[in-house]
């Protein structure tokens, strides 16, 4: 619970109205209680928030919802993120471990860390101030959670993995298995050493059934502030730097690097040491062929990828070809019948 007022020193706002005012939670405006949050970006919907039941409702400059206390900014929709993450936050553990968990004597589990029913933390791991380990969850000998990360139902981390403060895992993903990696040779396949580590920054969020493998002999990085959508597979040796957004189904190869600020769309694929500089945008279903390097701050579309006025300008040839071959048709006709006259 925090008052307008809190909440207006919290977002550097500008107050108008009730500082008094009770807030619990955030909402959307036809759904939203008395001490619900709301937000306005632009005036098209101010008329909805003023006939909504919230009491506060954050407004972009130069907006004003009539009977409401207005929290106003510079921008409403990042003003109000903010705002849910301190009341509607995964909130803070009372700390204990469940009867049915298995924790080994020798892990270090910190008295406001939560570890849910039938969860395990092998010897020799660590989990962190505030954490909160959900059920069924897996943690590996030696594996380390920072301070105030969540753990969803079923998350599995091997072991040696590392995990930085305020990461969010969802249901199902698997941090740390073993990378695709094998050498053929004497008529099979060898599987070559996957020994490596896995290094998960601060404030991540990964999403449910996601995999990142462990380094081969090195170290697999997902970097501070990354945020991974669901189902994506992320392989050994793969680095990615800070602040980046990977969208559901994409898949990125063993030793692959892919920079800071980089837009990732759904269902792309990076083959293998591609690199990914900063800034880059890989639209949706783009293909990176092995090797490939995307200059910084450049769109790339299509398979294989390339700079998206390019695309634009292929795929509008593509969709003409039917006419241009009635065309190509055509002119063989005429040149058939000039060609039988001489």
């Amino acid at each position: 619970m925090r008052t307008a007022g809190e909440l207006a020193q919290y977002l550097g706002a500008k107050l108008h109205g009730d500082a008094g005012i009770k807030i619990s939670g955030v909402a959307g405006a036809a759904s939203a209680s008395a001490e619900d949050l709301i937000y306005v970006e632009t005036e098209r919907y101010a008329g909805e928030a003023g006939d909504s039941a919230a009491l506060c409702v954050v407004v972009k400059e130069g907006i004003r919802v009539s009977g409401k206390t207005n929290l106003e900014v510079k921008d409403a929709k990042l003003a109000f993120a903010k705002a849910a993450r301190i009341l509607a936050g995964a909130g803070t553990s009372e700390g204990g471990i469940h009867p049915s968990a298995v924790v080994s004597p020798s892990a270090h589990v910190a008295s406001s860390a939560s570890i849910g029913p039938f969860a395990v933390v092998e010897e020799g791991a660590e989990v962190g101030e505030g954490c909160v380990v959900g059920a069924h969850c897996f943690i590996g000998g030696g594996a380390r959670l920072g301070a105030n990360c969540k753990l969803h139902p079923r998350v599995t981390v091997y072991a040696g993995v590392l995990i930085g403060d305020r990461t969010e895992i969802h249901a199902g993903a698997v941090l740390g298995a073993p990378g695709f990696g094998y050498v053929f040779g004497e008529g099979r396949y060898w599987k070559f050493p996957q020994v490596g580590g896995l290094e998960v920054g601060e404030d991540v969020e990964i999403g449910a059934n996601t995999t990142v493998d462990r380094g081969s002999l090195g170290t697999t990085r997902v970097g501070q502030g990354v945020k991974v959508d669901n189902l994506v597979q992320i392989a050994h040796n793969v680095e990615i730097g800070q602040h980046t957004v990977i969208a559901s189904q994409t898949g990125i190869s063993g030793s692959s690097r892919v920079g800071n600020g980089v837009v990732v769309g759904g269902q792309v694929g990076i083959a293998d040491h591609c690199e990914i500089e900063d800034g880059a945008i890989l639209g949706a279903q783009a293909g990176i062929p092995t090797g490939k390097k995307i200059r910084r701050g450049q769109t790339v579309w299509g398979t294989p990828a390339r700079p998206l006025a390019k695309f634009k300008e292929q795929y509008g040839w593509f969709g003409r070809l039917p006419e241009l071959a009635e065309r190509v048709r055509e002119l063989e006709r005429r040149n058939s019948g000039e060609e039988g006259q001489r």
